[in-house]
């Protein structure tokens, strides 16, 4: 017997089973002094050295300063250790102490001489720790000092209850001092217990904490997330902004994790290198071997059989075949595997690794305490049948439910932080490591991925990792948790339980299968929404020419036909849905039916009784879990890999080489190539043949060369971009760089110029007048501090242009690489940025410049030109004598400056048109999805588009937005904010919104919906009460024979009830599907129909991308999330109320806690949606800034490059990135606040159900508690879902509101009106127009002022006018795109107010401005309804000279186009407009001349076209070349919106007027006038 050395040690007995078989149990004293004490002081002594290694150490800690929390912990332990002192001297003094009475008094037993001094002992070491604990750094308490210290208190609460009931019991005190020493020191243990509860923050973290309170929250508030209280409060009360963040920790700032990260990755990717070559070199072996092998063979074989030669030869070519076949298989898994791999996983691994253990350690607890519940509720049951059983074993049970259960929560959601936590930083590591490698990466690298793509790895595949993370310990955990609770219920039910697991084993695959034909579904619903996406793009993109041809009902159908495809696939997939919950929701009740079913058919003597049933429901319960995570982790880690492989093949691509270009300052001139060879690849053709070139400082040197002469590259080689086959580049100084294609950053136009320099205030304006900027900074809203939409897209060609020579001018390096320039700049102020910046008398004279152009003009005044053919410098010299060799420099002059005079003259024409008021953004962004291409992918590119580049460099004034002027620059600064913010939702969405998508669903839908549901949770229920009736038939059967009658209906009836609930949960999930498919066919189809009749103003003031967004994002999540989120809302809720219901049924009682627990939980609920909502919202804002930075960087890498800035923009990357976390973290936070405060509300349900069910005991059979107890354990998830749902279900909610605020819009008039015009009108097309004034949206200027004008039946008509003077306001007037404020337009003498405007539009026939064509047939874009014969369009393609071309395309009139046209030039497109024009035939004829210089040949052809085809009709010019219009029958001329002359052209140059002052400016002259 172990016990006789203890009970001798402490001088009583130490254990008698006595003690505890009475109503009111006790420990026996000796336990109480010898355990209870050693497990306290034993942990402590377990963790001290830890705490004492930072006593001697040297530390950085400010310890001068004592706070008074730390002066008074260390005085309650010094009293603590006085007490001590006083116990060991008290037994002293008793045992040799001078003693009164002569009897010899038996001495005190051992404990009392140990316990004193080990307490002695623990008290000196508990001063040290403290001392300890204050020196480390960051440390604000300690979570082992307080947990000593609750293990001590409730260790003493023992002894403490002991030595008070036995005073009591004796009505005195035997042991006076020892009593009172106990009392006194367990005051002070709990006084310390409360003191080390509270934080010690030192004075230099005061700071630091009001930022982070993260940093100063002591262990309680840690582990009950306590801390966060502060913002959820805040977000609460308002909605909380990006201001309100707190800053991150230094642990997860991304410069720290990304430094880690690196420093793993270097040494993980060095050794798969190695393994890579390793290998490379194995297969070349192998290859070799077999070559050799197969020669001997071959020789061999075909002499030893002595076969014919032709058998041999055809066997050969046989053979030949199978190995091409097995080559080209060979060769596509080796590209697939040609780059070094399998090293990020190990990356990640060792850079997390300490998160990874210890977050796995709290699942490994967490898993094994979520199986003590089951077995306490065993005893429990057995407890209530057992009525002889003492009342506090109940309590004690139901203590320890509430304990287990306590920390079970704590340890879970641990757990859950560390694991997101993680999940955020590996998303961060690999975002910081793309951004890296992009800046460093080779241009072979980079041309195997778009930007597209690259942006793609950041966002999407970061992403996966992220989501995998989350659950990468299900992997262990899932397979754990299922072999115990298996384990488990082998003891409960023996081999039966395989019945049940075989069930659950069979619903695995139905599962995968389930899964894998709905992953086919959702890639035929992707490919449909692509499709309409891509129509509406174009529809919003094209949506005045529609508007001006009437073309909406087509469009309109087109997008309802994909639409209808697409709900289509949704209501399949929905249904397959359907078959999949109604599988998985009858699994519980399928299983619980086979294994009970098994268990009492095996044999009679099995009898179920509640214990066996409930606990092993419970086991289920807990088993259900695992076998659906499965699955879908294992599906999760197959797409992740694929996202590894990706991302392993760009971090694992090629560098640029930095060795390219020297800097070497032994050489004079300033850029030397010495006989160099560059191409763009390893192994490619060189395009740069054996350069030579020296460049003296400070000279300006013009490259000259055709198209593709390869100029561009030259600038690319200088950069160090290109791969250098021979020779090598020397350059001097630092490099500027001004790329062809403007690279402007979506920043402030002075943080576009300064580009990371300091500001000098004087530097800057001198660079801003150079660059000619200073006039369009007057017209821009914010001057210099004007916010630039991304890709520039708030500036024109022209000013972009040279905003980016500004940078470089400011830049002051020493050579200047400036790569055409001044092509995308209208000719006068081409001149002047030669002038002031480039030329000899320019901003940069001291400068080398290197200037790759086009501008002939400019040549005379440089100090060198090289002449570039073909990739070889053909010529160098000065311009006298390179004209004089009469080489290939004269051929390029005269090439050019013929080209050129023609231009000359319309460029100063339409210098007036395109002046530079283009502060009006075109549509903000086209595709929010394109990145610009870098100059090197342009270079790759460009063959074909390099004139087309030119000419639409410019972002044109679009003509009808109103121009407003420059006085009204404090209305324009309004004007140009109300396009840029967007209306983020906060705060609570209203209820109506909910009633809209329930109306939308249909009201018989939604009713029937929540019946259904509600009828399978009373089947749920009923088939519970039904099982806890069962189990009561143990009792009344208790040693009799079982009828088999009885079980049978038990079992019949249990099951039925299970596919009963599986049947309506079915059902309900159907009609659910049925009526959200219903919903998203009406909000979509509100949505379009609206859109497409809006008037054209709503769509000058919104940027497209916000309208396509309702489009894509609002309609996807109508589409899939809501109807999701609903559904799990309806089960939560009807969940969580049928539990509170059986327990009320088992204990009355129950009912008197509901209402608190209802309001707690309401609060927190509506706290922390709040708070989320507002926390989600952020991070979807602040995500979006990191990938637009990324895709800008990515476009514009080589000027990053060229100057150097590559730092800077990590950066910058970094504190976007941070800026993102800041947001994301405090997310993942406020989950965990709600989840422990919820489960706190759960276990206390888990608790008083159990309290109550011992208090009403004898009144309760024991089926009902157990009923009662496994409800509630599985209250705590279902209460937290709840509040997920309904978070979830709010957030996604917000998308209705915003698709119907779009499907509320005003519209334009009626389409077709009563009054509708004859159909043969206009007959003759005459136009008048009758004091005529008009105005683009209330409450701007009026553009035209009272217009007044007669015009015959078919008269040529010439519109001419300055920029701004409202000639395309007439044409929008005509077509009533915009209404008259005043006045009439009759055609014909018919009001065209009055009728609809599809009457009035498909009489009317313009050619427009811009050429645009829509991606789809030619057909369709030439006639989209269908009106026409094929006679008919080929008739008008010949009379538009495109027949010959159309007639040569495989598919004829079938042909597809491009998106936007892109597979037509410029001209084919233009024509295309003339062809829809003839075909439409009508009297009026309106043409918006081309500004896009298109080449002059086409042009000729629409003119002659022109005046051939429509002589018979009236025709409206709108001039930008006088030329066109010299011929018409009268001209008029406007100015700001009043007509001034109105004349032929004959007589207003006579009359020396307006009109006579433009024909000079454009080089017209009277004579020439008579020639025409």
């Amino acid at each position: 017997m172990a016990a006789a050395p203890l009970e001798e040690y402490c001088g009583s007995v130490f254990w008698n089973a006595s003690y505890l078989a009475r109503e009111d149990p006790d420990l026996p004293v000796c336990v109480e002094q010898t355990v209870l004490v050693w497990i306290p002081l034993g942990f402590l002594w377990l963790c001290a050295p830890w705490k004492l290694v930072s006593l001697c150490r040297r530390t950085q800690v400010n310890t001068k300063h004592l706070s008074k929390l730390y002066i008074c912990k260390q005085a309650v332990v010094s009293l603590l250790l006085l007490t001590a002192i006083a116990g060991l001297a008290v037994t002293l003094g008793e045992d040799y102490g001078p003693s009164t009475d002569t009897t010899p008094t038996p001495k005190n037993p051992g404990v009392y001489y140990a316990n004193p001094a080990l307490y002695i002992v623990t008290w000196i070491l508990l001063l040290l720790c403290q001392a300890g604990v204050r020196r480390r750094e960051g440390a604000v308490d300690s979570a082992t000092l307080f947990v000593f210290w609750l293990l001590l208190v409730v260790c003493d609460i023992f002894p403490f209850q002991t030595l008070l009931r036995e005073a009591l019991k004796l009505g005195e005190i035997r042991d006076m001092p020892r009593f009172c020493l106990f009392y006194i020191s367990f005051g002070l243990e709990l006084i310390a217990l409360i003191l080390s509860a509270v934080a010690d923050i030192p004075p230099e973290a005061k700071e630091r904490v009001k930022k982070n309170p993260e940093a100063g929250a002591a262990f309680l508030s840690r582990i009950t997330f306590n801390w966060f209280h502060s913002m959820v409060m805040k977000g609460y009360k308002q909605p909380l902004v990006q201001e309100d963040m707190w800053d991150l920790s230094e642990a997860e700032s991304t410069a720290h994790i990304n430094e880690r990260f690196q420093h793993f990755m270097k040494s993980e990717f060095a050794a798969a290198k190695v393994r890579h070559q390793y290998k490379l070199k194995k297969k070349q072996d192998e290859r070799r071997d077999k070559a050799q092998e197969d020669l001997k063979n071959g020789l061999s074989d075909g002499l030893g059989k002595g076969v014919s030669q032709d058998m041999l030869m055809m066997e050969e070519k046989g053979k030949k075949g199978d190995e091409k076949k097995k080559k080209k298989k060979d060769k596509e898994k080796e590209k697939e595997e040609n780059y070094p791999n399998s090293w990020l996983i190990t990356t990640i691994y060792k850079t997390f690794k300490g998160v990874l253990f210890e977050s796995a350690f709290f699942k490994l607890l967490q898993d094994l305490l979520a199986f003590v519940s089951p077995q306490l509720l065993k005893l429990m049951i057995s407890f209530t049948q057992d009525k002889s059983s003492y009342a506090w074993e109940g309590y004690l049970y139901a203590v320890l439910l509430l304990l287990v259960a306590i920390l079970q929560s704590l340890l879970l959601q641990q757990y859950f932080q560390r694991c997101f936590v993680l999940g955020m930083k590996v998303r961060t590591a690999l975002m910081a490591a793309v951004y890296k490698k992009a800046l460093v990466v080779s241009n072979e690298a980079r041309k195997e991925s778009t930007v597209g793509e690259t942006v793609n790895l950041m966002s999407a595949d970061a992403q996966r990792f992220n989501d995998v993370t989350n659950f990468i310990h299900l992997l262990w955990s899932c397979p754990l948790q299922i072999i115990i609770s298996i384990v488990f219920l082998w003891f409960e039910l023996g081999p039966s339980v395989l019945a049940g697991l075989a069930v659950m084993v069979l619903m695995v695959p139905i599962n995968g299968l389930l899964a894998t034909k709905a992953r086919k579904i959702q890639i035929e619903n992707m490919k449909f929404k692509d499709k309409r996406l891509k129509i509406m793009n174009e529809i919003l993109n094209g949506i005045k020419i529609l508007k001006l041809y009437a073309w909406e009902p087509s469009f309109q159908a087109q997008v309802e036909g994909i639409r209808g495809n697409e709900l289509r696939v949704m209501r399949k997939f929905a249904y397959l849905t359907s078959v999949s919950t109604f599988i998985f929701s009858c699994a519980p009740a399928v299983v619980s039916l086979a294994t009970f079913a098994v268990f009492v058919g095996v044999s009679s003597e099995n009898v179920l009784t509640a214990e066996k049933a409930f606990t092993s429901i419970s086991l289920f319960n807990i088993l259900r879990f695992p076998l659906a995570m499965l699955p879908m982790l294992i599906a999760a880690i197959v797409q992740t890999t694929v996202s590894r492989k990706r991302l392993e093949k760009f971090l694992g691509g090629d560098d640029i080489d930095s060795e390219i270009v020297r800097h070497d300052p032994s050489f004079n001139a300033a850029v030397s190539i010495c006989d160099g060879s560059f191409a763009w690849e390893r192994d490619a053709e060189p395009l740069l043949k054996n350069l030579s070139l020296d460049i003296k400082p400070g000279r300006l040197v013009a490259v000259v060369g055709a198209v593709g002469s390869g100029k561009s590259s030259l600038m690319s080689a200088l950069l160090g971009e290109m791969h250098c086959t021979k020779g090598f580049i020397n350059i001097q100084g630092s490099l500027a760089f001004v790329p062809q294609q403007a690279w402007i950053q979506n920043a402030t136009l002075k943080d576009n110029i300064l580009f990371g320099s300091p500001h000098e205030e004087n530097r800057f304006q001198e660079v801003i007048t150079a660059c000619a900027l200073a006039p369009d900074l007057e017209l821009l809203p914010g001057g210099d501090l004007t916010e630039i939409g991304e890709k520039g897209i708030n500036l024109s060609g022209g000013q972009k242009q040279r905003v980016s020579l500004a940078r470089a001018a400011y830049s002051q390096a020493d050579i200047y690489l400036l790569d055409d320039p001044l092509s995308a700049v209208d000719s006068h102020v081409g001149k002047h940025l030669f002038d002031k910046v480039i030329g000899p008398n320019g901003v940069l004279k001291e400068k080398t410049r290197i200037l790759v152009t086009h501008g002939v003009s400019f040549l005379p005044y440089v100090d060198e030109i090289v002449v570039l053919v073909d990739g070889v410098v053909s010529e160098v010299g000065s311009y006298k004598s390179l004209r004089a060799r009469k080489g290939a420099f004269s051929e390029f002059i005269d090439t050019y400056a013929g080209g050129q005079n023609d231009q000359m003259h319309s460029e100063s024409d339409r210098d007036h048109d395109t002046a530079d008021i283009e502060f009006i953004p075109e549509r903000e962004d086209t595709q929010p999805d394109s990145p610009l291409e870098d100059t090197v992918s342009v270079t790759l590119k460009r063959e074909s588009s390099i004139r087309r580049s030119q000419r639409n460099g410019s972002v044109r004034l679009r003509k009808n937005s109103s121009i407003k002027k420059v006085q009204d620059v404090g209305e324009s600064k309004k004007g140009q904010r109300l396009i840029e913010k967007e209306t983020m939702e906060t705060g609570q969405v209203k209820f109506s919104v909910y009633l809209q998508y329930l109306r939308a669903m249909g009201w018989g839908y939604s009713v029937m919906v929540f019946v259904v549901y509600f009828i399978q949770n009373i089947a749920f229920i009923g088939q519970n009460l039904w099982l806890s009736d069962w189990t009561n038939d143990a009792v009344v059967y208790y040693n009799k024979t079982y009828p088999n009658w009885k079980r049978d209906t038990r079992v019949g009836v249990f099951g039925a009830l299970g596919v009963a609930q599986g049947l309506f949960v079915f059902l309900g999930t159907l009609l659910l599907a049925n009526a959200s498919v219903n919903a998203s066919c009406i909000l979509h189809s509100r949505l379009l129909n609206n859109i497409l009749r809006v008037p054209m103003v709503f769509f000058d003031t919104t940027p497209i991308g916000r309208v396509v967004n309702r489009f894509a994002k609002d309609i996807f999540t109508v589409d899939e999330a809501i109807p999701q989120s609903f559904r799990s809302w309806i089960l939560c809720l009807l969940g969580v109320l049928g539990t509170l219901f059986v327990i009320c049924l088992a204990t009355p009682f129950f009912t008197i806690l509901i209402i608190p627990l209802a309001v707690v939980y309401y609060f927190v609920q509506r706290f922390y949606v709040a708070t989320s909502r507002q926390l989600r919202r952020l991070d979807s804002v602040s995500r979006s800034p990191i990938y637009s930075h990324f895709s800008e960087t990515v476009s514009g890498l080589s000027v990053i490059r060229a100057y150097g800035h590559q730092e800077r923009f990590l950066k910058h990357n970094e504190i976007t990135i941070d800026g993102n976390l800041k947001s994301v973290y405090p997310w993942i936070v406020s989950n965990r606040w709600l989840a422990i405060r919820l489960e706190f509300l759960g276990n206390l349900v888990v608790f008083f159900s159990a309290l109550f069910a011992v208090i009403s005991r004898d009144s309760l059979d024991s089926g009902l508690v157990g009923l009662s107890i496994s409800y509630a354990l599985n209250v705590t998830q279902t209460l937290n879902w709840l509040v997920r749902m309904t978070s979830e279900l709010e957030t996604n909610i917000v998308a209705v509101e915003r698709v119907s605020e779009y499907s509320e819009l005003e519209n334009e008039a009626k389409w077709v009106t009563v009054t509708r015009p004859t159909k043969d009108w206009p007959t003759e097309g005459k136009l008048r127009f009758e004091n005529y004034k008009v105005r683009y949206r209330p409450g701007l200027d009026l553009v035209l002022h009272g217009i007044t004008c007669d015009i015959g039946s078919t008269e040529k008509i010439g519109i001419v006018g300055r920029t701004g003077a409202g000639k395309s306001s007439l044409t929008n007037c005509l077509f009533r795109i915009i209404e008259a404020a005043e006045g009439r337009i009759l055609i014909d003498g018919v009001d065209i107010s009055l009728i609809g405007l599809h009457d009035l539009r498909n009489r009317l026939t313009i050619i427009p401005q811009d050429p645009v064509l829509f991606s789809g047939t030619l057909r369709m874009n030439l006639d989209p309804f269908d009106r026409f014969s094929d006679e008919d369009i080929w008739r008008v393609l010949e009379l538009s000279h495109l027949k010959e071309y159309v007639a040569g395309l495989q598919e004829g009139l079938q042909h597809e186009v491009a998106e936007g046209g892109e597979n037509l030039s410029v001209g084919q497109r233009q024509l295309l407009c003339l062809a829809r024009a003839l075909l439409r035939k009508s009297r009026i004829l309106i043409l918006d001349e081309a500004t896009a210089a298109v080449d002059l040949e086409t042009d000729d052809l629409i003119q002659t076209t022109i005046r051939k085809e429509f002589s018979h009709c009236t025709v409206l010019t709108i001039a930008h070349r006088l030329h066109s219009i010299m011929d018409s029958s009268r001209v008029m001329v406007l100015d700001a919106g009043k007509i001034v002359e109105f004349d032929s052209p004959y007589n207003l140059l006579e009359k020396q007027g307006h009109f006579y002052g433009m024909a000079k400016d454009a080089g017209i002259t009277k004579d020439e006038n008579t020639a025409l």
